[in-house]
């Protein structure tokens, strides 16, 4: 079968977390850049018809959500399982992942990083009231996160898992911020952060480099 084609927003986290499944499984893979606002445009929406990213394609296949793609990706391809074998580790690990979309995402990536990072970069102004509301949600999300990490090199214990990937797509770019910086000092998330991005599948799946490859394409 072809190689997997994933249409997204560079940068964005949601889109990252299929890419870096991709590395870590080594899957062949093309992204497919779409600019901001795109995602509403009718060839996306043909692709996912909430207007959001990413969406893959595998061959004749068609997928959409993240979280439903990393777990397709994991599931259909050969190399190293990103899903524990335990049943509480494989709870613990499903348990992030729906953290990371009900409460990290509208908080600690909407509310504080895209205004933190994203906006600055397009020559946005930031909008201080959403980063000052998403402030104590945020603050919950590291210190569970921090809970649950410990002293395990990764959310799933001792291997990367779909937890790890998922969460680190968003929180390194929180890493970016001063919020995040100060929220997470002190906690294992940092270390954690350098732990993976230590990692091919994070070096190979920077912003800049995914930039750099769509200028130079």
């Amino acid at each position: 079968m072809s190689d997997i084609i994933v249409h997204g927003i560079p940068g964005s986290p949601y889109v990252r977390i299929p890419l870096l499944a991709c590395e870590e499984k080594g899957v062949s893979y093309r992204l497919v850049p779409l600019g901001l606002g795109e995602s509403k445009s009718a060839a996306h929406l043909a692709r996912h018809p909430f207007g959001r990213v990413p969406a893959i394609e595998h061959g004749e296949f068609k997928l959409y959500e993240a979280a439903a793609i990393v777990r397709y990706i994991d599931q259909v391809f050969d190399g190293p399982s990103l899903t524990p074998v335990a049943a509480q580790a494989q709870g613990r690990m499903n348990q992030v992942m729906n953290i990371v979309d009900w409460y990290v995402m509208p908080s600690i990536s909407t509310g504080i990083g895209f205004n933190r990072v994203v906006r600055p970069l397009f020559g946005m102004p930031v909008v201080e009231a959403e980063v000052t509301a998403a402030l104590p949600l945020a603050r919950t999300c590291i210190e569970t996160l921090s809970d649950f990490l410990g002293n395990n090199s990764y959310f799933g214990g001792l291997g990367v898992s779909l937890a790890d990937l998922t969460a680190f797509a968003h929180l390194d770019i929180f890493a970016l911020c001063a919020e995040g910086e100060a929220m997470m000092s002190g906690t294992p998330l940092p270390k954690w952060l350098a732990r993976m991005n230590g990692r091919e599948s994070a070096k190979n799946t920077t912003w800049d480099r995914l930039r750099n490859e769509q200028i130079a394409a």
